[in-house]
């Protein structure tokens, strides 16, 4: 049996997903779960669950529109007041995280370049 290695989500690569979805659901509340994971590159089933952990918390309200009994229910996602406000903590914290890489990755470049340049390669 060909089995794939699971791989499980860190609290940074859920945070990042979170932020994500918050970010397509503001800018677009009438996009569907299915939209949202073939943009992110998620499951349709993590992305379900994630949104419904956005409800939950009071971050999203999901609101149907449709009220045709044979029909699918349509849905349209609204950021709340305290959604928004996480997104903007969220963004914070993954522009931090992101600065903190940057000078990590420079430090090394600069540390690399001056062993060049003290073999005289460079």
């Amino acid at each position: 049996m060909n089995e794939q290695p699971t791989v499980l989500a860190t609290p940074e690569v859920e945070k990042e997903e979170t932020l994500s979805i918050l970010s397509e659901l503001q800018d677009a509340s009438h996009i569907t779960q299915r939209d949202i994971s073939l943009k992110l590159n998620i499951s349709l089933g993590k992305t379900n669950y994630l949104i419904k952990q956005l409800a939950k918390k009071g971050l999203v309200k999901a609101l149907n529109f449709s009220h045709n009994p044979g029909k699918l229910k349509k849905v349209k996602y609204i950021l709340t007041q305290e959604g928004f406000k996480e997104k903007v903590r969220l963004t914070y914290y993954f522009l931090k995280r992101k600065e903190a890489e940057y000078k990590r990755i420079k430090e090394e470049w600069d540390r690399l370049e001056q062993a060049l340049k003290v073999k005289d390669i460079l």
